[in-house]
């Protein structure tokens, strides 16, 4: 009995003898080089170019915060002050000055156009007004306190406004009395 060896082989043995066979006619299947040579070419091509080189990431200027330098002076945005001629009252009245020894408070940094009342305080029979500085911070006031840049002094103080009076040059060397008032600043 003359049998091939394929007889004498058990059922998984030749299942991987035939896979390996199977994958070895794909590989040579796909070996055809003739079938991707315009690929081949195009990838030498490209390969073949020069390389490039990328530029650098262009260097950035830290960020530099600008500081408003005018806050302390005017308003554009509010009226001017118009100074009247001199009455002969005003002439007669030539002992409006500026106080000499005067110690500056706090308050008296800011223009009173950036002052705002945002409250009172009663004690002990004083009442003191809550100013916000416009820096976020409140600070308590009474009458005889100076606040704003022109001498501004508290001449009162009631539940709705604070009544300040400013000694402000009139313009030709002398000093002119200015009333001035901060209404309290409504619920927002």
């Amino acid at each position: 009995m003359a049998g091939s060896n394929m007889d004498n082989l058990s059922f998984p043995t030749r299942i991987q003898r035939l896979l390996a066979v199977a994958a070895l006619l794909i590989v040579a299947g796909c070996s055809d080089s003739s079938r991707f040579s315009d690929i081949r070419t195009f990838m030498d091509e490209v390969n073949a170019r020069p390389t490039g080189q990328i530029a650098p990431l262009p260097e950035f200027e830290p960020y530099q915060p600008y500081s408003y330098g005018a806050a302390d002076r005017r308003s554009p945005f509010e009226p001017p002050v118009i100074i009247p001629p001199k009455s002969q009252e005003q002439r007669d009245n030539v002992g409006i000055k500026p106080p000499k020894d005067h110690v500056k408070q706090f308050l008296e940094r800011f223009n009173l156009a950036s002052l705002s009342m945002v409250g009172t305080l009663s004690r002990e029979n004083t009442m003191f007004a809550l100013v916000n500085d416009g820096e976020g911070i409140v600070h308590r006031v009474q009458v005889g306190d100076y606040m704003g840049a022109n001498w501004g002094l508290v001449e009162s103080i009631s539940d709705a406004r604070l009544d300040i009076t400013e000694i402000v040059s009139d313009g030709q060397g002398g000093w002119l009395r200015r009333p001035h008032s901060i209404e309290l600043k409504g619920g927002e």
